[in-house]
């Protein structure tokens, strides 16, 4: 009887996640590589890794004054229009000799269908309600890259569930962070995918682009989770579309645990060289004119054209060749001799 209860609990809140309105699209890799124009402007061989995906107007400064929608000649996204960037750290598999392998990434399925990526991964953006769309020269953070401690984050918006499915289209569990779901990089052998949730705020102050932590104009409404953002609290009074990262690691080929490390050290952890808590998200607007505006208006859902929005898609044979060579060049594939922090990456 449990067990019925708990399936048809998971049946109803796959068919409410398929009927939300929201966007959710496929980005592929445009480029993994060591910069952060966010956080460190102007830098190359940052202190870490990211994978980047979006338009391919991304580069070492991204000056807030130019504006990624008219710069950029293509996009790693399936929306057309969407020439936003958006980046993650990397993660890696440690091995019990102390060699590193990136762990590879695959498209997310799900009650609203599988997605196809190349490497990368999937955006939401969630409205509740009206809302107003970003601005030029947006831009926001979610996580701290330097965290040690889960405790200090809300695991109703960065999470990490143990994928049990070596199918990724086989929904796991409930909807993100929630359940089961950790702060943690799950270290269990019988996951066969890891997946990762960033959830970002929905709620801004009105005036700010940006704020020098990159956080400060931005804040979270009551409540947590993908539900498009509670209500927003008297200092940052704007809804925005809540915006949310989903990314499949395939940790497959690293369940033999006799490979795993045998010194206390975690056998999955960020670029950062730390663990789920360090988890993070960097956000730069580039959406065409208001067409974004226009989307969340209108209705406009998952990954489908929208003509009421000037919506349209491309196939993923289109948005996976757009990518960009390293500004910071450096071999990140393969087994590595040590995490590619400060030094450029050494082949084991």
């Amino acid at each position: 009887m449990q067990w019925a209860t708990l399936a048809a609990a998971a049946a109803l809140f796959a068919q409410n996640v398929a009927a939300q309105q929201m966007l959710r699209f496929a980005c592929s890799q445009l480029v993994v590589e060591r910069t952060d124009p966010l956080v460190n402007p102007g830098m190359k061989y940052t202190p870490h890794l990211h994978q980047i995906v979006g338009g391919n107007s991304f580069n070492v400064t991204m000056d807030p004054a130019n504006d990624p929608a008219t710069l950029s000649t293509c996009t790693s996204c399936s929306f057309v229009q969407d020439k936003s960037n958006y980046w993650t750290a990397v993660m890696f598999f440690k091995a019990k000799n102390g060699t590193y392998h990136r762990v590879p990434q695959v498209g997310n399925g799900g009650p609203q269908g599988a997605l196809q990526n190349k490497g990368g991964l999937d955006v939401y953006y969630i409205p509740s309600g009206k809302v107003t769309a970003f601005k030029k020269g947006f831009r926001m953070l979610a996580g701290s890259a330097t965290n040690t401690d889960d405790s200090k984050v809300n695991k109703g918006n960065i999470c990490h569930r143990c994928w049990t499915s070596s199918n990724e289209n086989t929904f796991v569990g409930m909807q993100p962070c929630s359940g089961t779901d950790t702060v943690a990089i799950p270290a269990d052998t019988t996951c066969k995918m890891i997946r990762q949730t960033i959830v970002f705020p929905a709620c801004w102050d009105g005036k700010n682009l940006d704020s020098p932590d990159h956080q400060s104009h931005v804040a979270y409404g009551q409540g947590s989770g993908a539900t498009g953002g509670g209500a927003c609290p008297s200092t940052h009074p704007v809804k925005l579309p809540q915006v949310m990262y989903e990314l499949m690691w395939n940790v497959t080929t690293f369940a033999d645990k006799s490979q795993w490390p045998t010194d206390g050290s975690r056998p999955f952890v960020y670029s950062m060289n730390l663990g789920g808590s360090a988890a993070h998200g960097d956000y730069v607007f580039g959406w065409e004119g208001d067409s974004l505006q226009k989307a969340m208006d209108n209705g406009c859902t998952l990954n489908q054209a929208c003509p009421k929005a000037g919506l349209t898609t491309q196939p993923a044979a289109t948005y996976n060749a757009c990518n960009k060579k390293q500004q910071a060049p450096e071999d990140v594939d393969g087994w590595l001799k040590a995490m590619p922090m400060g030094e450029m990456a050494i082949k084991a």
